[in-house]
């Protein structure tokens, strides 16, 4: 409950690595992040100090994350901040990880294309089959009646739109 949640944007930095303990699939890479600000002296953007986070993604979206990801991309990460510390040889190490919840390309950047992917977690049943759009416009000639009088398509190669017709007065 009293976890500090985290929205990073970045780029990812090293080519996620997959693995499959007994509890699931896992996948990490590591983040840059790097501040930017505007130099009034130079008149130029200028890059600032890079933070680097250990992500890790878990079942699906370790699968997802492998699938998806490259050195480079520009991401955007929202999860759990962990920062461990740590003793070797005499220093003080600190390391930053996100358990990641989503991960998702950065569209500010560029353009991705979404597949959606089967589930393969055992005890999941499948997805439901795809329902065909319904017909939301009357066709001209015709009420705006009770569902059973709306027709179920549009007629081919009609491409105007269906005219309104104003209720009539009740007396």
């Amino acid at each position: 409950m009293n976890e500090t949640m985290v929205c990073t944007v970045g780029n990812v930095a090293t080519q996620p690595v997959y693995r499959e303990p007994a509890s699931g699939g896992s996948a990490r890479f590591r983040l840059a992040v790097t501040s930017r600000y505007w130099d009034r002296e130079k008149g130029t953007w200028t890059d600032g100090h890079t933070n680097f986070f250990t992500v890790w993604a878990n079942r699906q979206l370790a699968s997802n994350t492998m699938a998806s990801l490259n050195v480079g991309d520009p991401v955007i990460v929202q999860g759990r901040l962990k920062v461990r510390s740590e003793t070797r040889d005499g220093s003080n190490r600190t390391w930053a990880d996100i358990d990641a919840l989503a991960i998702g390309h950065d569209l500010a950047r560029g353009t991705s294309a979404f597949r959606r992917s089967a589930r393969t977690e055992p005890g999941t049943a499948a997805p439901p089959a795809p329902q065909p759009e319904p017909a939301w416009e009357t066709p001209a000639g015709t009420s705006a009646g009770t569902p059973a009088e709306m027709p179920a398509e549009m007629p081919a190669g009609d491409t105007k739109s269906p005219q309104r017709r104003e209720p009539a007065a009740v007396t």
